[in-house]
């Protein structure tokens, strides 16, 4: 079931970026960043509320709160350089480098979380970055 939701995950991405870019013209970017968060934020507490789950708040550790509030704070970083990059470059030149973060990640999870890094994964992470170059050079 998670191959499902990774790929409706990647329809989404990508749907964001033709929509964020045709609805950024003349609009702030820190603005617009605001208002898609705005939309996020009633769309994930409304999925809580749905779900029940709004119940699990008070089992979260204040270690996890720490590192969900830290996580949030770098996907708000992310989302304003993502939509000033956007509004002022190529999305097709914008996209790649921006799930280069792949890449990224392969490499801080190896550092941080210890993950095992395979033979395949960096076969893989070679080739999404000469791709990336590719694309964007």
């Amino acid at each position: 079931m998670w191959a499902v939701y990774a790929v409706g995950s990647a329809v989404f991405a990508a749907l964001t970026s033709i929509l964020a870019k045709i609805g950024i013209e003349n609009v702030n970017s820190n603005l617009a960043t605001a208002i898609r968060t705005v939309v996020v934020l009633l769309l994930a507490w409304g999925m809580v509320f749905l779900t029940g789950s709004q119940h699990g708040i008070r089992d979260i550790s204040q270690r996890s709160m720490l590192f969900l509030i830290l996580s949030g704070l770098a996907t708000g970083a992310s989302w304003m350089c993502y939509y000033k990059a956007i509004q002022i470059g190529e999305v097709s030149k914008v996209v790649p480098i921006d799930k280069f973060s792949l890449v990224i990640t392969i490499v801080m999870a190896f550092i941080f979380l210890h993950e095992a890094v395979s033979v395949k994964s960096v076969i893989g992470a070679v080739l999404i970055t000469g791709g990336t170059l590719l694309m964007v050079l």
